[in-house]
């Protein structure tokens, strides 16, 4: 089973928070994907939806993903990180070698892979 996106600790455990807070129907996950591809170039989609037919599924610490097969060559390699500071709070796509590179031995942000 591929699992074409990685997602870190922090984010799933939003995840988790904003399905468990926002009336999000239990037979929902979370669906991760791309938009556009005009000039504007490629942009990444996340948000809750119900499971269609031709997706790839797969599961990270019970949460489940969803993934459209099409999308799956666009999303390799990437990671879904939750950032939070005084200015902002959201989620985040990185490049995994970025992510990597940007944590230190002391402070590694741990990455969910199933």
């Amino acid at each position: 089973m591929i699992e074409p996106v990685k997602v870190t600790d922090k984010a799933i455990e939003e995840v988790k928070h904003i399905m468990a807070n926002k009336n999000i129907p239990e037979d929902y996950g979370l669906r991760i994907g791309v938009k556009g591809g005009g000039c504007g170039g490629m942009g990444h989609v996340i948000g809750f939806d119900k499971k269609k037919d031709g997706d790839t599924e797969y599961q990270i610490d019970s949460v489940p993903i969803y993934v459209e097969k099409k999308h799956t060559m666009y999303l390799l390699g990437l990671v879904i990180d939750f950032h939070e500071d005084e200015e902002s709070r959201g989620f985040v796509f990185l490049n995994e070698e970025d992510l990597k590179e940007n944590t230190d031995s002391s402070n590694t942000e741990s990455i969910n892979s199933n």
